[in-house]
């Protein structure tokens, strides 16, 4: 191996060997009358990939196994380098499943097993206005100063008085002109007299 196989940032120690599946997928379709099948190509498979070896003292073992189960509690996928995956696409696995032995016969030795499994890359986070048009935001954004603007106006205007019942006011003035107008009765009389109007 040139290339030490890499999970993540955790290097593998101590392989033995490793084996890739790759596998096409293809639905097989029955023609009536026709001897033979016609197939439908379904793509591929995720790629799979087996590393196996084995780890001698408590110190080792306790580290890798340590460092292992922690990637494969987390369940995101990770990066893999190695050169069984030399002219695949794979970028991304998840570790599928791990296994594990010791013997009697040999009291110091651990042997694993980890099979991993191509995987998407993980998505970009996402934009909470992602799928918001811009021209929308910008008219919200112009509406929104529309309305500060009017409410500014508004109470630039100062105190608008109240506007309640307005009868008060117009008996008020009525009174008024009542007593303004109440010679004119009389002096209709003088000037009915000296014309002749009876």
């Amino acid at each position: 191996m040139n290339v030490k196989p890499v999970l993540g940032d955790w290097e593998i120690p101590h392989i033995q060997a490793m084996h890739s599946l790759e596998q096409r997928q293809f639905v097989e379709l029955n023609v009536p009358g026709r001897a033979g099948s016609l197939f439908q190509d379904m793509n591929t498979r995720p790629t799979s990939i087996a590393i196996s070896g084995s780890l001698y003292g408590d110190e080792p073992r306790n580290e890798f196994l340590e460092a292992l189960r922690g990637k494969y509690r987390a369940g995101e996928p990770v990066t893999f380098v190695g050169d069984i995956v030399t002219a695949t696409e794979v970028q991304y696995v998840i570790i599928e499943s791990l296994q594990f032995s010791e013997s009697g016969m040999q009291p110091d030795q651990l042997d694993y097993y980890i099979r991993i499994k191509e995987s998407p890359p993980p998505p970009p986070p996402p934009d909470p206005f992602g799928a918001l048009d811009t021209d929308l935001l910008d008219q919200a954004g112009g509406f929104l100063d529309s309305v500060t603007g009017a409410l500014d106006v508004i109470d630039g205007l100062g105190n608008v008085p109240n506007i309640g019942d307005p009868t008060p006011q117009v008996r008020q003035a009525m009174d008024q002109v009542t007593e303004a107008t109440a010679g004119l009765q009389d002096a209709a009389t003088l000037l009915s007299g000296l014309f002749g109007d009876d």
